[in-house]
């Protein structure tokens, strides 16, 4: 069944009087599924983004406790394929969806399960904020998580996950399904019910061959696909790369982004690009008695406290966030973070799609334009 079109009455200047004659043209229109841009500019083609996500804050602590209470009652297996509880943000219309463009969910593993193998087009990454003993095993290399490990996964990768230990693991799942589901681009194939490797080595192959910084192996096996070889980038090099920083900042060198805020932004380390085509992962730590100046970019965002506490404003709201919390930081809302002692952030965009189309913009105000 065809859905119709119904032509807005517009109160844009300059719109012709709906004299009868023009309500047939309209009628005309409608019957051929035409409609006329005059009509439609103001809501198509507005002056700045307005993005129908909403800023939102979810506490670790909630989510935490369904998570567990999902452990409890659902199986994982195929049908469902992972205990994941995506975050649907409240201006998307109930979708599963964090942003338009950005999908993150608290995946919840019991101890000696299997999330079972699967590929898919969509790219993703794992982020640890507490806890340890689950092994995600991608393309039959067994790769550890740990607090504070980011584990990029470009997609068509077979993976698969399981939980070496006496105790539950949950963690974070960033994907770019949103986008991928708009632009209709998606592919999913199931592979075996139980992950093949049920023992794993301290360092995984990849970071074995591609986690020595600054040295690019030469090697006969050239990595194919998009997306970075590493498939762990461990917290021990985040945290003394942003501790650095701030040393440096303190010794008189002005490094940092700002002054108190230091942050990294994971690559690729064949040629320093992002990890993954569409999304771009930063870790970020506000030092005590820091306040950021605001902020705002085209493109959306995902924030996850790794520690401490801070207020933050996102528009026109401001909350407290602590440990674990995740909130959204929709396009063109300027964003501000201020913390009295100290705090860490994990933060993932759509930046590299908003990039490679041209229509990237980001402002940063001064403390003295705020």
């Amino acid at each position: 069944m065809t859905t119709p079109v119904t032509i807005p009455v517009s109160d844009a200047p300059d719109q012709p009087a709906r004299t009868p004659e023009l309500e047939a043209l309209y009628q005309g229109f409608e019957s051929e599924l035409l409609v006329p841009l005059w009509t439609e500019i103001g809501d198509l083609m507005p002056p700045e983004p307005r993005s129908k996500a909403q800023a939102h804050v979810w506490q670790w602590k909630n989510l935490y406790a369904l998570a567990e209470q999902a452990g409890d009652l659902v199986p994982v297996g195929r049908g469902g394929e992972r205990r994941a509880i995506a975050l649907a943000n409240p201006g998307l219309g109930g979708r599963p969806f964090a942003t338009p463009t950005l999908w993150a969910a608290i995946q919840y593993l019991n101890p000696g399960e299997d999330a079972p193998v699967h590929r898919h087009t969509q790219h993703a990454f794992r982020f640890v904020v507490e806890g340890e003993g689950v092994w995600t095993v991608v393309n039959g290399d067994p790769v550890a998580m740990r607090r504070g490990d980011f584990l990029p996964q470009a997609g068509w990768n077979w993976h698969g996950h399981h939980n070496i230990t006496d105790r539950p693991m949950a963690w974070i799942d960033g994907l770019d399904i949103p986008f991928q589901y708009a632009t209709d681009a998606t592919f999913f194939q199931f592979g075996p019910d139980e992950v093949e490797t049920r023992e794993a080595p301290e360092r995984s192959r990849s970071e074995r061959l591609w986690a020595h910084p600054g040295l690019r192996p030469l090697t006969r096996i050239a990595p194919t696909g998009v997306g970075t070889p590493l498939l762990a980038y461990r917290w021990e090099h985040t945290d003394r790369a942003l501790t650095d920083q701030l040393e440096l900042e303190a010794e008189g060198h002005p490094v940092t982004l700002e002054p108190g805020h230091a942050a990294i932004r994971y690559t690729d380390p064949r040629d320093g690009s992002d990890v993954l085509p569409t999304i771009r992962a930063e870790f970020h730590r506000l030092a005590p008695g820091t306040r950021t100046a605001p902020a705002r970019e085209v493109g959306s965002s995902v924030h996850q406290v790794f520690d401490g506490i801070a207020e933050i404003t996102v528009g026109a709201r401001t909350w407290q966030v602590a440990r674990g919390d995740l909130f959204v930081v929709p396009s063109w809302q300027p964003f501000t973070a201020a913390t009295e002692g100290g705090a860490d952030f994990f933060r993932f965009s759509d930046t590299p799609v908003f990039e490679r189309l041209g229509l990237d913009r980001d402002i940063r105000f001064t403390q003295q334009e705020d």
